[in-house]
């Protein structure tokens, strides 16, 4: 049990930093209590977002003018010195200074400059970016979502296993259900990875989740698997296709309720049942990628989000901490 988790932010990264930031902070310290900011960036723009008054032992500041920005390559950013916002974040917890970091900033960046200060997990190949995803009951596991274009076999089962822990650090009181994303549920369908990774998963059964085969697109949201695994290149595509038409419904929707005074009455009337319809889709209330087969986490906020999402992605920090991710899946691939 940790009395005060200690969490590395990289306030200056995405869209409205550090505001954004500073302000998620703020509404995130609201429910939890327990919990020790290590903020990284610019000092005077930070402090002047904070109460005069504010903790310095809970939100403390660490300097740093200079900052990754989205134009920047991975590689540039690399290269663009150890005292980047992102950087300290990321070098505190491999200090054992925070024990996990999270920034909203340069995806490819923060995937870099994390593999070349954190270690891998052992006989883990490959990190994986994982998020949430809602479905009918709760929540899926989806990984991997980019950071991997190619996966062989083994990058799928090691998915399996770390997507599963993942899961149960998120929702312990449910069981992980691990699908593969594939083209058909018949077994013979899919190239000869995924075919090697079912087998694979369906002979060497890991008690610590249940293997059921082959999940198609179109099942995603019902709700029967909750870790579906898949490559980055068919991960990344099938999640913004999901955000894309997300935002498509949400918009038509909208406007079918604004467009006229029929429309205007009925959305008063049904009101309850709207906002239930909006918090099931509102991307901010999921937000929060984990990157995950490093021997430490990292937790990646999307740049666009607000100081909502923001908050929300700390949730995410705050669970996989407290329910010991990093030690679940260190168990899971031994078995």
């Amino acid at each position: 049990m940790f009395d005060n988790i200690k969490i590395a932010v990289d306030a200056m990264g995405g869209e409205n930093s550090p505001k954004k930031v500073i302000d998620g902070i703020l509404e995130n310290y609201k429910q939890n209590k327990d919990i020790i900011y290590n903020i990284f960036g610019d000092y005077e723009k930070i402090k002047s977002l904070l109460p005069n008054n504010y903790n310095k032992q809970i939100f403390n500041i660490t300097d740093t003018k200079n900052k990754i920005l989205d134009t920047d390559s991975p590689l540039s950013a690399a290269k663009k010195g150890k005292d980047t916002s992102m950087w300290l974040t990321i070098q505190s917890v491999k200090n054992n200074e925070s024990d996990v970091a999270i920034s909203a900033g340069n995806t490819g960046a923060l995937f870099v400059i994390s593999k070349l200060n954190l270690k891998m997990i052992e006989n883990i190949d490959k990190p994986a970016l994982s998020a949430l995803w809602p479905n009918k009951k709760n929540f899926n596991v989806v990984l991997d979502l980019g950071a991997n274009i190619e996966c062989s076999d083994k990058n799928l089962v090691d998915f399996s296993i770390m997507g599963s822990s993942l899961f149960k650090s998120l929702y312990p009181n449910d069981d992980p259900e691990v699908a593969l994303l594939n083209v058909g549920s018949e077994e013979l369908k899919g190239n000869d990875i995924i075919k090697k990774a079912y087998q694979n998963l369906q002979t060497n059964k890991n008690k610590n989740f249940n293997f059921q085969g082959y999940v198609e697109g179109n099942q995603i949201m019902d709700g029967k698997v909750n870790v579906i695994v898949t490559d980055g290149f068919t991960g990344n595509i099938a999640l913004k296709t999901a955000e894309g038409t997300a935002n498509f419904i949400m918009n038509e929707f909208k406007n079918s309720m604004t467009a006229n005074i029929f429309g205007k009455l009925s959305s008063l009337i049904n009101i309850k049942n709207l906002k239930k319809v909006k918090n099931k889709l509102d991307p901010r209330l999921y937000n929060g990628a984990i990157l995950i087969g490093l021997n430490s986490p990292v937790v990646k906020s999307h740049g666009s989000t607000d100081y909502i999402g923001f908050s929300h992605s700390l949730n995410v920090c705050i669970k996989i901490v407290k329910n010991n991710l990093i030690q679940k899946i260190k168990d899971n691939i031994i078995k």
